[in-house]
């Protein structure tokens, strides 16, 4: 502790007592006991398993990404080839005929009654 003089204006002089840290120093301190070294290799090893467990989660996500990624590809290449096949049908018909399975579709979606 440092002591300081200091004047007040109605009493004189005043003493303020200022605390100095000595130890603000990082990093380790002198004379780690035995027990200490063993809560630092436990808590060396606890991150380990947290990086491990973190490493696991990361891949299963992205494994379930690319399983989604794949899945949506499928969909829209079904739905390309869907579209080529309707536009195909348009071409036919402004030519005037009527395209293969068209008849079937129509059937399907209710527009033509099936013939019994």
């Amino acid at each position: 502790m440092m002591n300081q003089d200091f004047e007040d204006s109605n009493n004189g002089p005043v003493e303020l007592a200022v605390e100095i840290k000595e130890s603000s120093r990082r990093g380790r301190k002198p004379g780690k006991k035995s027990s200490e070294k063993l809560d630092v290799r436990a808590k060396l090893e606890r991150s380990r398993q947290s990086a491990r467990e973190c490493r696991a989660r990361k891949k299963l996500r992205y494994q379930y990404l690319e399983e989604l990624v794949t899945d949506r590809e499928k969909a829209v290449f079904a739905l390309r080839q869907e579209l080529e096949k309707l536009k195909t049908w348009c071409r036919e018909l402004d030519e005037g005929r009527i395209p293969e399975g068209f008849q079937l579709f129509l059937e399907e979606v209710g527009v033509i009654k099936e013939e019994q």
